[in-house]
């Protein structure tokens, strides 16, 4: 490996990721390693993405959007389209999220009321039947 590229092992163990994922984000146009042969390796700029592809993911964003959002790098405009076009997709998810949080909340909540109206239920018929014998 030069500092300018890595191989896909290298990939792999620098990013916890296994070659499947590299050669899946490939074939979507995510990534452009340079291809000697089947040998495949890894630029810089396929290391910057794929950090970037990384967290996105953990944030919910579909590749699509993630490949819009690196495409928008190229446009020449020091990555204020790109930044902006981001911003806008993490507040998005944000509100998605802090949303999915609240039903989740909710759920949890009604949950726990019908186990505690369930273990009164089943104390209930304990102790009736306790008594009867």
């Amino acid at each position: 490996m030069t500092d300018e590229t890595m191989t896909i092992r290298e990939m792999c163990d620098a990013f916890d990721v296994t070659p499947r994922t590299l050669r899946f984000y490939e074939s979507k146009e995510l990534l452009f390693p340079i291809r000697e042969g089947q040998k495949r390796l890894f630029t810089r700029r396929d290391r910057a993405r794929l950090k970037l592809i990384l967290r996105g993911k953990r944030f919910g964003v579909s590749l699509e959007e993630l490949r819009q959002l690196l495409d928008l790098y190229d446009i020449g405009d020091q990555q204020n389209a790109q930044l902006q076009a981001s911003y806008e997709v993490g507040l998005k998810r944000l509100a998605e999220m802090e949303s999915q949080r609240d039903a989740l909340n909710t759920a949890i909540s009604d949950l726990r009321d019908q186990l505690k109206w369930g273990e009164e239920m089943l104390a209930s018929m304990n102790a009736s039947r306790d008594a009867a014998e």
